[in-house]
């Protein structure tokens, strides 16, 4: 198989990317609803090397071959300011896909951040430098840069197929590949569900309890539940 770079993406408008960077992981994934919001959610095993960095971008994408990290400087040069890098080798710790240098060179081009399917190393390095880095792996093991593989076409990062322009967003509770088709839905949505949760939270100051703001009398009743006046040593006689 002959290895291919596409050099462009679909480009998603601006203001809505800013829209959906003022929005959590949690609030996006409600906002998908049931079905596209769990095919849209990496794994767990996909986390952030430090807490605190969120990132929203569109996905710059590459395959690197297990061991090898030869697509991600292709990828990396086709990248614009905002993007996200997502990169895979396939979930392999074989082979450190990131590492220092790359996030120096991402943070002089502006690049927003990266999703690693695979090994990061230079963890307290890229602490220091601030840039965002979520990834599957910790791993020192070297890299080869021979190929092949392939960039910006569609990849599986963490039980998620990611094609090339959809919106990244990632934050301490996780990391979601939002196509473009789905984003004004989903943003729609959680904004609507964040100013739901702004009038329960005041509703709460206010001293009413969430399980009567939820109304949730009536699913318990209707699970079956008895409820018993004493405690669980009284009624053992």
């Amino acid at each position: 198989m002959t290895p291919v770079a596409y050099t462009r993406i679909p480009r998603i408008d601006k203001a809505l990317i800013a829209r959906a960077a003022r929005i959590s992981v949690a609030d996006l994934h409600e906002g998908l609803g049931a079905v596209a919001g769990r095919q849209c959610l990496m794994s767990v095993q996909m986390r952030p090397m430090h807490r605190g960095r969120p990132v929203c971008g569109q996905a710059v994408t590459c395959y690197n071959f297990p061991g090898d990290n030869l697509m991600l400087h292709v990828a990396a040069r086709l990248a614009e300011a905002g993007d996200v890098l997502v990169v895979t080798n396939g979930g392999t710790p074989h082979g450190a896909l990131w590492g220092d240098v790359m996030t120096h060179f991402c943070q002089t081009r502006g690049i927003a951040g990266a999703v690693i399917d695979g090994a990061a190393r230079d963890t307290d390095r890229i602490a220091e430098m601030g840039f965002p880095v979520y990834s599957t792996h910790i791993s020192v093991s070297h890299p080869e840069k021979r190929g092949p593989g392939s960039a910006n076409v569609p990849v599986v990062v963490a039980g998620v197929t990611v094609n090339p322009g959809d919106l990244i967003v990632a934050d301490s509770d996780g990391v979601m590949a939002i196509p473009p088709h789905l984003l004004e839905a989903a943003v729609a949505n959680a904004e609507a569900r964040e100013a739901k949760e702004t009038a329960i939270r005041k509703r709460i100051d206010g001293g009413e309890t969430i399980y009567d703001i939820m109304g949730l009398q009536a699913e318990v009743d209707a699970s079956g539940m008895v409820e018993i006046e004493g405690t669980w040593q009284d009624a053992q006689g």
